[in-house]
C-alpha cells in the first residue's frame, strides 16, 4: 500500500510531470533536431541538442511551469533554415516534429495501459482506485493515465502560435519575411504577452478549461483508437 501522507495522487502527478520532463522533453527537442538533420541542417547535432540528456534542453522557467501546471517548454532547438532545401516545408516539418513526438509518447503510454489490462494484470478501473487504498498496480495505472494526459497537454500547449512555442514556428512557415521582421522588432512585447498568457492559463479557469477541453478530445481519440486496434487482435 502507498502512504497517503500528503496525497498519493498529488505525488503521482508530480512524478508523472518529472518523468515527462526527464524522458519526453528530450525526445521532443531531439525530434526537432533529427528532423532538421534529415532535411540537411546539422546545427542541432553540432550543438549537442540531439540527445536524451534532459539538462541539455533545460529552460529553468519552462521546467518550473511544467512541474507546477503540467505544461511548459524547453530551450528552442537551433536551426539554420538556409541549410534546408525546401525551406517552408522544411520549417513546417521541423516544427511539427516536437508535438508529434508527444502524441506518439501518449500513444505508447496508453498502449502499455491497454496491454496491461488485456494481459489480465490490471483492470480499467484500477486507475480510479481510492487513494487511501491504492496498490502498486493502481499507482502504475494512474501514473500511465497522467503520463498520457501530460503528453497530450504538452502537444496542445506547444501548438499555441506564440514564441517560443512550436505553433509559432508552424505559423512562420506560412508567413512572408516581413512577418519575421515585425516579430523580432516587437519580440519583447510578444514575449511579455506569452508570459501573461501562461499565467492566465494557470489562474483563470475560463481559459484553462478551453485547453482542458481540447486535451480531452485528443486524449479520448487516442484511447478510442487504441481500444479499436487492440480489439482486432484479441
Amino acid at each position: 500500500m502507498l502512504s497517503s501522507g500528503i496525497s498519493s495522487e498529488f505525488i503521482l502527478i508530480l512524478v508523472a510531470r518529472v518523468a515527462t520532463f526527464m524522458l519526453v522533453v528530450p525526445i521532443h527537442e531531439s525530434a526537432h533536431g533529427l528532423m532538421a538533420k534529415w532535411l540537411g541542417d546539422d546545427t542541432a547535432k553540432r550543438e549537442g541538442r540531439i540527445t536524451l540528456n534532459p539538462f541539455a534542453h533545460l529552460d529553468p522557467f519552462g521546467m518550473v511551469i511544467m512541474l507546477v501546471v503540467g505544461f511548459g517548454w524547453a530551450k528552442p532547438v537551433p536551426v539554420n533554415i538556409s541549410n534546408v532545401k525546401h525551406r517552408r516545408l522544411g520549417y513546417f516539418l521541423i516544427s511539427l516534429a516536437g508535438p508529434l513526438s508527444n502524441i506518439i509518447a501518449a500513444f505508447i503510454g496508453a498502449g502499455i495501459y491497454v496491454l496491461t489490462v488485456y494481459a489480465g494484470l490490471a483492470h480499467f478501473d484500477d486507475a480510479a482506485a481510492n487513494e487511501n487504498a491504492m496498490t502498486v498496480i493502481s499507482a502504475v495505472m494512474l501514473f500511465l493515465r497522467y503520463f498520457v494526459t501530460i503528453n497530450v497537454g504538452l502537444a496542445v500547449f506547444n501548438l499555441v502560435p506564440l514564441p517560443p512555442l512550436d505553433g509559432f514556428n508552424l505559423l512562420r512557415s506560412f508567413m512572408p519575411a516581413s512577418f519575421d521582421r515585425w516579430v523580432w522588432q516587437n519580440y519583447k512585447y510578444i514575449a511579455g504577452a506569452f508570459v501573461v498568457f501562461v499565467l492566465l492559463c494557470s489562474r483563470i479557469s475560463e481559459i484553462s478549461s478551453k485547453f482542458t477541453y481540447v486535451i480531452s478530445i485528443v486524449e479520448n481519440w487516442i484511447w478510442f483508437a487504441l481500444l479499436k486496434i487492440t480489439a482486432l487482435f484479441v
